[in-house]
């Protein structure tokens, strides 16, 4: 009668699945997580934080940290399009990038200080191992019989300085030559920052300005002049941070024309460099 007993339980214990009948799990928690997964709804009847009811709230989609930047793809990883990155109609092809050279001309952002500082930053980071921090092709491996096998470009020299914004996006967007892609390493904005500091290494070679005041080197690039910090205002039951909102005046110390910037397909005329106009 034990033996017979025994034999029922151990049957019972050692349950196979099918039908409706999931089987036995010696131990749960080894296939089922007991903590909540941010963004993931996996509720599971041994978890440790209240009914199902809190564990859908947990696992709802949080408020970002503050400071965190968008980025639209990875390599490795699917991510959703995220306010701030924007669609680039240009694909990677010889013809496409003279066709975003020639198109591309306005930075959307204006020169700001803390850009710039942005900009040295991830400069630094990504692009002076090769370009050299001055920009004057001497990084590190380039330089002391370093290993890169093809002269990285002066992107001081006068070719450089005279060429359009585009010919840099391009270029981040889709690599050139030896350089890789860096769309998948910086955000949208953060490109467009790199590209206002690779203005200033030029202008800091030629002996001009270039800052949140005053541009001498081009009258491409706008100077956001004196900036204004707005608090938003925000409901008394909302437990959320005010957050600061830079409104720039766009007043500018320098002499730079006035532009008409035609968005419906039309060209840019701007005085001065060699560009081609086109739209952004």
């Amino acid at each position: 009668m034990v033996m017979a007993v025994a034999v029922i339980l151990m049957m019972q214990s050692c349950q196979q699945p099918g039908g409706d009948i999931t089987g036995s799990e010696f131990m749960p928690d080894m296939g089922h997580s007991i903590a909540y997964e941010a963004n993931y709804y996996n509720y599971y009847y041994n978890n440790t934080w209240g009914s199902e009811e809190d564990y859908y709230k947990f696992a709802q989609p949080k408020l970002p940290v503050n400071g965190t930047v968008p980025r639209q793809s990875s390599r490795t990883i699917s991510i959703p399009t995220a306010p701030g990155s924007q669609p680039y109609y240009y694909t990677d092809s010889e013809d496409e990038r003279t066709r975003a050279t020639a198109e591309v001309i306005d930075n959307p952002y204006t020169i700001t200080d803390a850009g710039l500082a942005r900009g040295k930053d991830l400069y630094n980071t990504f692009c002076a191992i090769c370009h050299g921090e001055k920009g004057d092709g001497n990084g590190y491996l380039a330089r002391d019989g370093g290993a890169y096998p093809v002269a990285p470009a002066v992107l001081i020299s006068d070719e450089f300085t005279a060429a359009s914004n585009g010919r840099f996006y391009h270029s981040i967007m889709f690599g050139k030559n030896l350089m890789g892609s860096y769309k998948d390493k910086i955000s949208y904005e953060e490109r467009w920052q790199v590209i206002h500091y690779i203005r200033s290494l030029q202008a800091k070679e030629k002996k001009m300005v270039y800052n949140q005041f005053t541009n001498t080197l081009n009258n491409v690039d706008r100077p956001a002049g004196v900036i204004r910090q707005v608090a938003e205002v925000h409901d008394d039951n909302d437990n959320e941070d005010h957050h600061g909102v830079d409104e720039s005046d766009h007043h500018s110390h320098s002499d730079h024309d006035s532009k008409e910037h035609d968005h419906d397909g039309g060209s840019h005329d701007h005085d001065g460099d060699d560009h081609d106009g086109g739209n952004h």
